[in-house]
């Protein structure tokens, strides 16, 4: 079953840290199956609290989804994300339709 990685950015506090961020985020990528799904485009807040904006990253499962995650490779990067900005990250499940397929 699918499942999801969601990081809300609410606000950003130092880009020079964010752009260190983007600089090694990619590398963190090899070797995991994932498919960013969304990346900080437009967006309407339609309940709650104004945010600057979302990511939503779709793994294979849970136990991909932690394995990105907490690799020596994004924790690397990550560091740099949580000084550059206040942001709430999630792993959540997916579901699979009847007769589809990931």
């Amino acid at each position: 079953m699918p499942a999801y990685v969601i990081f809300i950015r609410e606000k950003t506090t130092n880009i020079e840290e964010l752009k260190i961020y983007a600089s090694k985020a990619p590398s963190a990528l090899q070797g995991h199956l994932l498919k960013p799904l969304v990346m900080y485009g437009m967006h309407e807040v339609i309940e709650g609290p104004e945010v600057e904006g979302a990511a939503v990253l779709e793994f294979p499962g849970i136990e991909e989804a932690k394995s990105w995650y907490y690799s020596p490779a994004y924790q690397d990067a990550v560091k740099h994300r949580m000084k550059g900005g206040t942001y709430r990250g999630i792993i959540v499940d997916g579901f699979v339709k009847e007769g589809s397929e990931i």
